[in-house]
């Protein structure tokens, strides 16, 4: 029998969110197998389907530039956190916002655009860092808003200063009301989209078919509860409305006011300030989302460089 080391029960924990006593007897079930313990754990309902959601992972920094009534917010990553603490891959980084800014947000753009502080290409200055510094770095993506009257408004989570941070958000606003106040209110509705993470601005914005896989779902799962059909379609509706709950920013329990949706503070705002507010759009980027992060062997690496 495969031996069940407590790394293998941490590693399969952390992967899950299930317990330490039910991961362990997951693996001791799969005879140590990682994926077949996740499934085990699935099929118990103790694990997320999103399981490797804790893996997703990589280093480098996210950063926000607001001018105006434009906002940019970039991400460049690096293979350590080493290396993004470094000043001049954070200078690097702040840089790319402001590019960001000038090129609409387009990386491609950004790449070409030619940087006064070197006098090269935006894509060459960073070569020429990847050279200095002897680590890999990507330019990885980068995001554009505008309004035509009303603010930009931004935050930083874990922010390390000039504008660095390991989650950039930005919310577009669009009304004629005081900017002050508007500014402050973004403020506050970007930190909500830093911490609940919405999909979606609104229900609208909702992809029809990501909805209907929901229902499929949600549909299987009441059939397996045994009541009449005309119950399992009313928990059905019960579940899209909680999903709608928890991946659409508008219909979102507001952080700071579980009572309220943040439609709703939208709108009780606008009545204070006495003039429409619009929600116009917001960008939210946490750094490494959807990256794998590499495993590292360091006594490996460093043997492999000694030649033995």
């Amino acid at each position: 029998m495969t031996e069940i080391t407590a790394a293998k029960v941490k590693e399969l924990r952390e992967s899950t969110g299930a317990g330490m006593l039910d991961c362990k007897k997951a693996l001791v079930e799969a005879n140590g197998n990682m994926e077949e313990a996740v499934d085990w754990l699935r099929k118990k309902g103790l694990a997320s389907a999103a399981k490797k959601a804790s893996r997703i992972a990589a280093e480098g920094l996210v950063s926000v530039c607001v001018e105006g009534n434009k906002g940019a917010v970039v991400e460049v990553n690096s293979e350590t956190d080493f290396v993004a603490k470094n000043e001049l891959f954070q200078e690097y980084v702040a840089d790319a916002a402001k590019v960001a800014l000038l090129s609409s947000g387009e990386v491609c753009d950004m790449k070409t655009f030619h940087c006064p502080k070197c006098n090269k290409t935006f894509q060459e200055r960073l070569t020429d860092l990847i050279a200095k510094i002897g680590e890999n770095m990507n330019l990885r993506r980068a995001a554009m808003l505008q309004v035509n009257n009303g603010v930009i408004a931004s935050y930083l989570h874990n922010s390390c200063g000039n504008n660095l941070g390991k989650i950039g958000v930005l919310v577009a606003l669009e009304s004629t009301a005081d900017k002050a106040k508007l500014e402050e209110l973004g403020k506050h509705i970007a930190m909500h989209i830093a911490a609940s993470a919405p999909l979606f601005k609104d229900i609208a914005s909702v992809d029809p078919a990501a909805v209907e896989h929901e229902k499929a779902i949600f549909a299987e799962q009441a059939k397996a509860s045994g009541k009449p059909e005309n119950i399992i379609e009313k928990m059905v509706e019960g579940r899209v409305r909680k999903y709608y709950e928890e991946v659409v920013l508008e219909e979102q329990a507001y952080i700071m006011d579980p009572d309220k949706k943040v439609k709703q503070v939208i709108a009780d705002a606008a009545k204070e300030l006495g003039a429409d507010i619009k929600l116009v759009d917001y960008v939210r980027f946490k750094l490494g989302e959807g990256l794998q992060k590499k495993e590292e062997d360091f006594a490996s690496e460093v043997a492999a460089q000694l030649g033995k």
